[in-house]
């Protein structure tokens, strides 16, 4: 089965109503789709009311990829704002709890950074984390090519195998060590991830202003119909090996993602039943 998402739900007009509020996007978004990631748990822990109310807005098959707390990943800048790192894991499990029991948990995301390479400190860092999140599907993705490279990749693969957790395809600018190769392997046999984030090589390595400026340049990228026919070849293969392929397009710094997904949905011929109903005078010309 394969289940198309976004990241976040408040930035994508293609698929609102012309008269939405910002309360009622997550309601717009899942009559479309069925997975999302949730992103904004990134940059803060959420409070329990956040997500139960993000639970009950949505359908009860609706899914959420929680991108988990910077914090954990090694992205944080600046001391923590807990008093120790057991308070911000306990913190982060808390939050996560009701997701968990609501069965709209599909996997918690732990992104490393680019600097986050193949060493061996850095791997006991991945068994120290996977050990906190215990009882959790976890998905590793990596953005240091070392962990790709002829000596480790395999090495790699089997390392998340017995980590029991999932690999993070992904497709992104191939712009030096700071970037990945896609390379469609599913680590389990329910569920692998798929992220793509765009290919504009200039933006994802020359770094210019603050990080907002930056990510708002670095995933700006308009998949092509040939670049989305290769996604199908790669997606029919993970399909292969796992139950269930989780796609996220993550190329919005243009309002792209949403017309890329609805695209690719339409091309694999997807029809997503049990999805909030949808309100009368939606547009999705464009796709």
């Amino acid at each position: 089965m394969i289940q198309i998402g976004l990241t976040g739900w408040g930035d994508h007009p293609n698929i609102y109503h012309p008269t939405s509020t910002a309360k009622e996007k997550l309601l717009d978004y899942s009559s479309h789709l069925p997975i999302v990631e949730l992103d904004s748990t990134f940059y803060a822990i959420q409070p329990e009311r956040n997500i139960r109310k993000w639970i009950a807005e949505t359908p009860d098959n609706f899914r959420f990829i929680v991108k988990a707390y910077q914090g954990m990943t090694g992205h944080q800048r600046g001391e923590l704002p807990f008093e120790s790192i057991d308070e911000m894991y306990d913190l982060f499990i808390l939050s996560m709890e009701p997701l968990q029991e609501a069965g709209k948990l599909a996997m918690i995301l732990v992104q490393f950074p680019p600097w986050f390479d193949c060493t061996k400190e850095n791997v006991e860092e991945i068994r120290s984390i996977c050990k906190r999140l215990d009882g959790f599907d976890i998905a590793i993705e990596f953005r240091h090519q070392s962990w790709y490279s002829l000596s480790f990749m395999q090495r790699t693969l089997t390392f998340l195998r017995e980590l029991n957790v999932i690999h993070s395809v992904c497709d992104e600018p191939q712009a030096g060590e700071g970037s990945i190769p896609l390379v469609p392997v599913s680590t389990r046999s329910d569920k692998v991830l798929f992220r793509l984030h765009g290919r504009n090589v200039h933006g994802w390595v020359n770094r210019t202003g603050d990080n907002e400026a930056w990510r708002k340049v670095r995933y700006l990228y308009n998949y092509n119909d040939e670049e989305i026919d290769e996604f199908e070849t790669v997606v029919n293969e993970l399909e292969k090996e796992a139950d269930e392929v989780f796609v996220i397009f993550n190329n919005n710094s243009g309002k792209h993602a949403a017309q890329n997904a609805l695209r690719f949905q339409h091309k694999l011929g997807i029809t997503y039943n049990n999805l909030a109903p949808k309100q009368l005078g939606l547009f999705e010309e464009g796709w």
